[in-house]
């Protein structure tokens, strides 16, 4: 089992930077490929991006646009998500997860709760 907590959500203006990050928990967390996905009030949860277990490989949804990073400290068992640019379409419950390199929902076997990401315009 691996347990995922997010952090680092909250309340930003248009144009504003978030970091967020996703502290794991359990078996060996560096093993495991790790994505962010996020969703909108009467929205499908979609994708947002996927780091590969050793950092090496990056994959992100097309709205990103440059704006998102995601990287990992497997030493502090820790995968951040650094949003720049903020838009109010950017606002979210964001979830980290953890299993498959991919960019669908099934390919992850363990969640986090989720953070909340508001941007005002």
């Amino acid at each position: 089992q691996v347990q995922l907590v997010e952090s680092g959500g909250g309340l930003v203006q248009a144009g504003d930077s978030l970091r967020l990050s996703c502290a794991a928990s359990g078996r060996t967390f560096s093993g495991y490929n790790t994505g962010w996905f996020r969703q909108a009030p009467g929205k499908e949860r979609e994708f947002v991006a996927v780091i590969s277990w050793g950092g090496g490989r990056t994959n992100y949804a097309d709205f990103v646009n440059g704006r998102f990073t995601i990287s990992r400290d497997n030493a502090k068992n820790t995968v951040f998500l650094q949003m720049n640019s903020l838009k109010p379409e950017d606002t979210a419950v964001y979830y980290c997860a953890a299993g498959r390199y991919g960019m669908e929902q099934n390919d992850y076997n363990y969640w986090g709760q989720g953070t909340q990401v508001t941007v005002s315009s």
